[in-house]
């Protein structure tokens, strides 16, 4: 990804100095030079924190006391951008920052805070392009090894500060820490194109279509059961619909189950559910109970209807007394207001006081106007008109004159049913055939509602298929190969660097191990870690190798998310080691580089970083922090000098800000 570090700022505290800018190259080595304490070492620090970092590692001393923000502009493919951050103060780190975007981004000379730190975070995944979805899809967003890439997870392959470049022990920044390292390892075949955006899109799509197919493939095997019984229970109610006369047409002994469901249909369809009991065999009084029930059904509907107009009426009237009631309420209340007003000493309105306010006397005339109000409301409201009480006592007459017709009815059908067996007997073959047909309906509703086997069946199949097929692009093995032919490249790449940096066996082929995140080294006859191989300048050159090996591999990948550039503090730490802790009284002891063994090896290191920054053909920024002065590396192509920080005349923060 096109990233390149245009500038650094640092705001200062005190207004009237202007802000301090360092400026750097893209596509090229740009060294920093200079003595120790002159601020080299905060650049990785600077750069990480305002690209939203979740920690300040800023030195708290001279640089954070001397600055109030500090910035960073980026060159990327959709034009530059600034990302300023406030200094913490007290605190651990701060979520307020800046942000401006443009073909070309104006410096202000004042910064205020625009936006906070997540917002950043977000800009820059979706600028880095990388993939919204969880790497586990059943992780839900939680944070976790398991959870999406972010843009912080990418710095490891940007950085290389003075305590990593030459450590045996890590080989990627933070992955000291336990849970950058766990992060870093997950996501290595993510950043490797093992595995892309598309193909964790479907993951996550294989992963809902097999929960989809252990829902369906459940539903399928309770319908299978479902239907076993279904055709036991279908012929049971035909036998039973036989008996009370419901089905008169014979079906063959092999009947199939669309031949029972469709009798069954037809009686569930029938208006009249005792068709079946003809007129020869009623007597008058069956006939009469007949009737009644008919009459007894319509009274019953009016008495409900009545019923529920009198439930309404009832809480109208509730209401209307309800409402009256908190109008006397609030008038009450604000009754207080005459007698505040009649207290009123003349030429003066607070009753305690006796002094003169206009706003109190303001308020009491609002208050006086309000019980007025009321007033006026509780004579428009008045009672409830008389029309609606007439109506409401004929709706209680009349639901007293259906109460008591129901009752006659009902009494008249019992003694009916009592004086006649046969009239009984008829009426249970009734309500017998009512619970069939509301049972058969039920059960034929609930049928419908399945569907039947071959739908479902038809759903599985699908669903199969499809997992079928996206099982083949997405199958572990073919990951595991696509990441293993990514690291020989990036292997053979480091190899092809190690002869003109300073190792023993620059012959022995290298292997990147993505699981425990070191360099093994692979000989005739053993294989050796990076931890297990002495010399600093040995960890030094795999440390290089490595890293220039996988952003040349990065530049390769056509929509890598890894921004191209790399800086690298102290790479000559291992040739002219410093003292790391000195006592404040204590003078520094600054290398001296002769023309020898030691200063020809630094200058091979830079000579290699130039090569691979010459090849990258401008996509790729190095960025080198270090002692080393331009006498050593002044005439190597595409490495350049930022600034020589000596003698005291310039540091990363101007020395007018710390006089001040």
């Amino acid at each position: 990804m096109r990233f390149d570090i245009k500038e650094i700022i640092l705001w200062p505290r005190r207004t009237e100095f202007e802000p301090r800018r360092l400026k750097f190259h893209s596509g090229k080595v740009n060294i920093i030079s200079g003595n120790s304490r002159t601020g080299k070492s905060a650049v990785i620090p600077i750069i990480d924190y305002c690209l939203a970092a979740n920690s300040c590692a800023i030195p708290t001393e001279t640089i954070r006391k001397a600055c109030s923000w500090f910035g960073v502009i980026v060159k990327t493919r959709n034009g530059e951008k600034l990302f300023a951050r406030e200094e913490p103060g007290g605190h651990r780190v701060t979520d307020a920052m800046y942000v401006a975007e443009g073909v070309e981004v104006e410096v202000p000379r004042v910064v205020e805070k625009n936006t906070g730190a997540d917002r950043v975070r977000q800009m820059l995944n979706e600028l880095s392009g990388l993939s919204n979805l969880d790497f586990d899809p059943d992780a839900d967003g939680s944070p976790g090894f398991d959870a999406k890439v972010s843009f912080r997870d990418l710095a490891a392959f940007n950085f290389q500060p003075q305590n990593v470049i030459a450590n045996p022990e890590v080989l990627f920044f933070k992955t000291n820490n336990y849970e950058h390292r766990e992060k870093l390892r997950k996501i290595f075949p993510y950043i490797l194109g093992a595995i892309t955006p598309g193909m964790l899109g479907k993951e996550h799509e294989l992963t809902r279509l097999r929960h989809e197919l252990r829902r369906k493939e459940r539903e399928l095997k309770d319908a299978r059961e479902v239907s076993l019984r279904w055709l036991a229970s279908l012929q049971a109610r035909i036998s039973e619909g036989r008996e009370l006369g419901l089905i008169t047409e014979p079906l063959p002994t092999n009947a199939s189950r669309g031949d029972m469901v469709s009798a069954l249909e037809a009686v569930v369809g029938r208006t009249n559910a005792t068709v079946a009991v003809t007129s020869d065999t009623i007597s008058g009084a069956v006939q009469e109970i007949s009737d009644l029930e008919n009459e007894e059904k319509a009274v019953s509907l009016t008495l409900g209807e009545l019923r529920q107009r009198l439930t309404e009426m009832s809480r109208v009237r509730e209401g209307a007394n309800s409402y009256s009631g908190a109008l006397q309420v609030q008038h009450k209340r604000l009754k207080i207001a005459e007698w505040l007003q009649d207290q009123t000493a003349e030429g003066a309105v607070c009753v305690v006081c006796g002094s003169d306010h206009e706003p109190a006397a303001a308020q009491l005339a609002e208050l006086i106007q309000s019980m007025h109000q009321i007033e006026s409301t509780i004579g428009d409201f008045g009672q409830i008109p008389a029309a609606f009480d007439r109506e409401f006592q004929r709706v209680q007459a009349d639901l007293s004159e259906a109460t008591e017709k129901l009752k006659s009815i009902r009494t008249r059908r019992d003694a009916l049913s009592r004086r006649s067996d046969q009239a009984e007997q008829i009426q249970f073959a009734a309500r017998q055939a009512d619970r069939f047909i509301g049972s058969t309906e039920n059960a034929l509703e609930l049928h419908r509602k399945l569907g039947g086997d071959q739908e479902l069946e038809t759903e599985v199949a699908g669903l199969r298929s499809s997992i079928q097929a996206l099982q083949a692009t997405v199958r572990g093995s073919e990951i595991e190969a696509r990441k293993a032919r990514a690291l020989s490249i990036v292997n053979a790449n480091a190899l092809r660097l190690l002869p003109t940096l300073d190792t023993e066996n620059p012959k022995f082929p290298v292997s990147l191990q993505t699981d425990d995140l070191t360099v093994k080294v692979i000989s005739r006859d053993r294989e050796d870690y990076l931890s297990e191989i002495g010399s600093g300048s040995n960890w030094l050159s795999y440390h290089l190798a490595i890293m220039l090996g996988l952003h040349e591999f990065f530049l390769t990948l056509p929509d890598s998310p890894v921004p191209s550039f790399l800086v690298i503090d102290q790479p000559s730490q291992v040739y002219f080691p410093q003292k790391l802790a000195v006592r404040t009284d204590e003078e520094l002891v600054e290398p001296v580089f002769k023309d020898d063994e030691d200063s020809a090896a630094v200058r091979n290191i830079l000579g290699t970083i130039g090569t691979v920054v010459g090849r990258a053909q401008g996509q790729l920024q190095v960025i080198v922090l270090d002692h080393a002065p331009p006498s050593i590396w002044g005439s190597l192509p595409n490495v350049v000098k930022v600034e020589e920080w000596r003698d005291g005349k310039t540091k990363l923060v101007p020395l007018d800000w710390l006089a001040s």
